[in-house]
């Protein structure tokens, strides 16, 4: 049999396949992304949240048709993408600069939120899944935290459902913390760094805090966005602790697998990036890259998630899983205006 030199391999075939399988799933997620920003850019609306509601709206692309694989795939494999970049925005000097008492009172903050979830939820009567996802939610980094954890979890019949009720409550906790923390500092007279500690460790998502701080003032704002910082290198302790968790359990995925490894790729890629940013190996404009590609990662693959999920799928979690998270939110901003009363 003559063969051809430029012959397309079998490899090669299957990987253009697979793109071109996966490719209008992929290009609708963005489109849905970017309708998301150009939403938060105008209107000033959260573009986690526009894009979670957009993608709702387009769940019927993800039940069948071509869209269905790459929908798939952005609201796995982008997903783990964006988290991994997040650690370009983290360096050990940032660590250093909060000191020994703020870092130990964020540490103890975003622990106790978790067993407060894993109480919670096992007071209401639903699985510890739900609670280790709702309270690093909380305790973390929002939207981006709950993606993260649910990537470790195993999977089963209510982790798509319980995963788009988690980003989208906490989303919208977030949007009000960060309208009524400012004015709740004020009330208990916090000075501009207390309150930039208070509402970087409270609020939630990175956005919402950065807003709420510069809207008090510069020195707040910067030392909201450090302690928000700190708490998202919280992410990789985390999770791993909970792939450890993961472990001990013997849980299995959906499909009968062994459990993920106790370390996903995309937490080393976070921890290589955060090393690597640390050496000060990272331009700035590299690093400002590098973040924004995370954001936009992100973004899409919260519309992918949304396509995936349909409405009334949400409902059925029930009002007690949105008094759990808004419990957990109270319990974060309680315990650090504790916290910072006590170091005071």
């Amino acid at each position: 049999m003559v063969k051809f030199p430029f012959a397309a391999s079998p490899s090669r075939l299957r990987l253009t396949e697979a793109i071109r399988s996966r490719l209008p799933g992929i290009l609708v997620a963005l489109v849905i992304g970017i309708a998301a920003q150009f939403l938060s850019d105008h209107y000033g609306a959260p573009a986690m949240l526009m894009a979670l509601l957009l993608g709702i709206a387009f769940h019927f692309l993800a039940e069948e048709g071509q869209c269905a694989a790459g929908i798939d795939f952005t609201a796995r494999t982008v997903l783990r993408i964006g988290v991994a970049l997040l650690g370009a925005r983290i360096s050990i000097d940032m660590l250093i600069g909060l000191g020994a008492p703020l870092i130990i009172l964020t540490i103890c903050g975003v622990v106790l939120t978790i067993g407060v979830g894993l109480l919670g939820a096992r007071l209401l009567g639903r699985g510890w899944r739900f609670g280790l996802l709702t309270g690093g939610a909380v305790a973390i980094c929002g939207a981006s935290a709950a993606m993260a954890i649910a990537a470790v979890l195993p999977r089963n019949e209510h982790s798509e459902k319980n995963l788009i009720f988690t980003v989208l409550t906490v989303t919208v906790l977030s949007t009000v913390a960060m309208v009524l923390y400012p004015t709740i500092a004020r009330f208990f007279g916090l000075d501009d760094l207390a309150t930039g500690v208070f509402l970087g460790g409270t609020i939630h998502d990175v956005a919402q805090v950065v807003g709420a701080g510069f809207s008090v003032s510069e020195q707040t704002g910067e030392t909201a966005a450090l302690v928000k910082l700190f708490r998202v290198t919280m992410l990789v302790p985390v999770v791993l602790s909970f792939s450890l968790v993961v472990r001990s359990l013997d849980a299995k995925t959906e499909a009968g697998e062994a459990c993920p490894p106790l370390v996903p790729v995309f937490v080393w890629a976070f921890l290589a990036l955060g090393a690597i940013h640390s050496f000060g190996l990272i331009p700035a404009r590299v690093s400002d890259l590098l973040s924004d590609l995370s954001r936009w990662a992100l973004l899409v693959a919260i519309a992918a998630v949304g396509m995936k999920t349909a409405l009334r799928t949400i409902f059925d979690v029930g009002g007690q899983a949105i008094a759990l998270m808004a419990a957990e939110t109270l319990f974060l901003a309680v315990f650090i205006l504790v916290g910072l009363h006590w170091l005071a």
